[in-house]
């Protein structure tokens, strides 16, 4: 196959995981809000999110074991469905008054989600190079 058309298949193959990915992350989303609606079940879909981008990303850096495709599944698809910025912002101003600690604690979770996904990587890593 020529360079050029190869590099097509594999852009199209890219815009497909990630299309795959995102379909299944906002359904997934969809699903979570009716479980848990309102501020709430935004704030643990972008804690979840934070977690599981923090690990896959650390992962990367760490051991590389989870393939580049899948890389661009969950954390381009997947994740970037499953999480929502512009519902947070939306009701960071709805909440008024106590959108200023919604806003911090969203935050200061996604935060430390993100390292526990770190940790969580290095444990991993360490327990398969042994």
């Amino acid at each position: 196959m020529p360079e050029g058309a190869s590099q097509a298949v594999r852009t199209i193959e890219s815009l497909v995981l990630v299309a795959i990915g995102g379909f299944a992350g906002a359904n997934l989303r969809f699903a979570a809000g009716n479980v848990v609606a309102g501020p709430a079940g935004t704030l643990l879909v972008n804690v979840v999110g934070s977690f599981a981008l923090g690990f896959l990303l650390y992962e990367a850096r760490y051991s590389a074991v989870v393939s580049q495709r899948t890389h661009v599944v969950v954390a381009t698809g997947f994740l970037s469905s499953f999480t929502t910025y512009s519902t947070f912002a939306l009701e960071a101003i709805e909440l008024g008054v106590t959108g200023g600690a919604y806003v911090g604690a969203s935050y200061a979770l996604g935060f430390a989600a993100v390292l526990v996904g770190r940790r969580l990587a290095l444990l991993v890593d360490r327990g398969w190079s042994r």
